[in-house]
């Protein structure tokens, strides 16, 4: 007579990870962290998970959370399962599982005994917790504002909770990155293993700087060299002071001026508020360094417009100064637009916050596609009639393309 051999025991830790990939197949995860961090290195707190959708495909992001930063890894799901599976031994002595519909949590006793806890949520957790697609449609931030660098800018407090007055700039600097965002799935980007060069013209205090880098670096994963260009050596010593507290590698600040600023290669510029043709001098940057994103948010029109001629049938309109600055305005950024798109850039011209916000809203968007010859001289002749048209004899950005005409690629 032969015995039946015992059931084999399931581990408590591979039950946790079936679990949490049955809730990312149902599309119903909620919450996910690891706790309680036991390992080797220096700082760490815990490890936040989330579901994310990368070139659309499905993939887990990763954030290790440390004392003073974050670093963030985006891996395809089955990759970031079997990274958390290893995690769970001997990393991490709690892990917690928020589904819409049960709490799943995973225990290390002292003695090193792993249990599983499992229970239904209340009502109130699931309003509380809504499914991770619910959350980004409903109120989705490109930087969470538990991000240190905003603490360290005084965008967040120590408890990285808003700072009121600092709610606009909050808002713009999601904004700007929600537009950076979709730029970079769009253009031809270095491959992954080729670090993304940055530049940032008229950086400032450097939250644009901070969040390009955070984004780029912590939740794609790239290695990257941003570097922030100012005129003032304060602002430029304020923001290498907090990288360094920060920790943060692959970003500096340098002093600089965007006339005569040289850098070889760039993959993304950014001037934003350029004064006059400080937009033109950073847009030319930006084409003769062969930047595939060109984000530009100009400041004042003044080139253009002592040499605007109303057309007579514009006159009656034209004779109010209001109006004929807002002329001036549409016409240097749009003869801009149409410059960089002879030079092979697909452009847009469109506000990218509020004018509740800052009345400078509006951004010029360039990526980098390459144009047919013919084409080419069909956009340049609109440049040419426009410039009749309003008796304009010169325009900056197209004097400084002129000076150097084989500045950029205009194959198809």
């Amino acid at each position: 007579m032969s015995l039946a051999p015992d059931p084999v025991a399931v581990d408590p830790r591979a039950q946790f990870i079936d679990a949490v990939r049955a809730a990312l197949a149902a599309g119903r995860l909620g919450k996910l962290q690891l706790a309680k961090y036991v390992g080797t290195e220096p700082d760490l707190q815990r490890l936040l998970v989330r579901s994310v959708v990368l070139r659309g495909e499905p993939h887990l992001s990763l954030l290790y959370r440390y004392r003073t930063r974050d670093i963030t890894k985006n891996l395809p799901v089955e990759a970031g399962l079997a990274l958390l599976a290893e995690q769970l031994v001997g990393q991490y002595e709690h892990a917690h599982l928020q589904t819409a519909d049960e709490d799943i949590q995973l225990i290390v006793n002292r003695k090193g005994r792993t249990r599983l806890q499992r229970g239904r949520v209340s009502p109130a957790s699931v309003a509380s917790v809504p499914a991770a697609t619910e959350i980004d449609r409903s109120k989705h931030r490109f930087v969470d504002l538990d991000q240190p660098f905003l603490a360290e800018l005084g965008v967040t407090d120590a408890q990285h909770r808003l700072v009121p007055a600092m709610a606009r700039k909050w808002r713009q600097i999601n904004k700007f990155v929600e537009v950076l965002a979709h730029a970079v799935e769009s253009a031809a980007l270095p491959a992954t293993d080729a670090p993304l060069r940055v530049l940032d013209f008229g950086a400032g205090k450097g939250y644009l700087t901070f969040a390009v880098h955070d984004y780029l670096s912590a939740t794609l994963g790239r290695a990257v060299q941003v570097t922030g260009v100012d005129l003032k050596d304060d602002m430029v010593a304020l923001g290498n002071d907090a990288a360094a507290r920060l920790g943060l590698q692959g970003l500096r600040f340098e002093h600089g001026d965007v006339r005569d600023f040289a850098q070889d290669g760039v993959d993304i510029m950014i001037a934003l508020h350029a004064c006059d043709v400080a937009t033109d001098y950073a847009l030319h940057m930006g084409v003769k360094a062969g930047a595939q994103i060109i984000m530009c948010s100009p400041c004042c029109h003044k080139q253009l417009r002592p040499q605007m001629r109303s057309p007579l049938l514009l006159l009656p309109l034209l004779r109010h100064g209001i109006h004929l600055g807002q002329e001036a305005e549409m016409l240097t950024d749009g003869l801009r637009a149409l410059l960089l798109e002879a030079e092979g850039y697909e452009t847009q011209v469109f506000e990218f916050t509020s004018l509740e916000h800052t009345s400078k809203n509006k951004m010029i968007l360039a990526i980098r596609r390459g144009i047919a010859g013919s084409r080419r001289a069909e956009v340049l002749a609109q440049v040419a009639e426009l410039k009749r048209f309003y008796s304009v004899q010169e325009q900056c950005l197209e004097t400084l393309l002129a000076a150097e005409p084989g500045a950029a690629a205009t194959s198809a």
